[in-house]
C-alpha cells in the first residue's frame, strides 16, 4: 500500500511482524530516495534503511504498511 508522500513523523507498521515503526530521515542518495525508521518506543534501537519506491499512487516503503488510513497528511 502507498502513500501519496513519505514524511518524516509518519508511522509505518512492519508487515511480517507488525511493529510500528517511525520515519526519522528522508534522503536522496545517487537516483533512489532513502527512508530512515526507527522502531517506536525504542530510541536506543539502530535505524533501518529503506528504499523507497516510487509507484502510480505515490510512495511505498516494501514490507512495511502505512500504520493509519489516512495519506492524505
Amino acid at each position: 500500500m502507498s502513500v501519496k508522500k513519505i514524511q518524516i513523523g509518519q508511522l509505518w507498521k512492519k508487515e511480517d511482524t507488525g511493529e510500528t515503526y517511525l520515519v526519522t530521515r528522508i534522503y536522496e542518495e545517487a537516483l533512489n530516495t532513502i527512508a530512515l525508521l526507527r522502531k517506536s518506543g525504542d530510541e536506543g534501537q539502530s535505524q533501518v534503511r529503506i528504499k523507497v519506491e516510487r509507484t502510480p499512487a505515490g510512495q511505498n516503503l516494501p514490507g512495511f504498511a502505512p500504520a493509519t488510513e489516512d495519506d492524505s497528511v
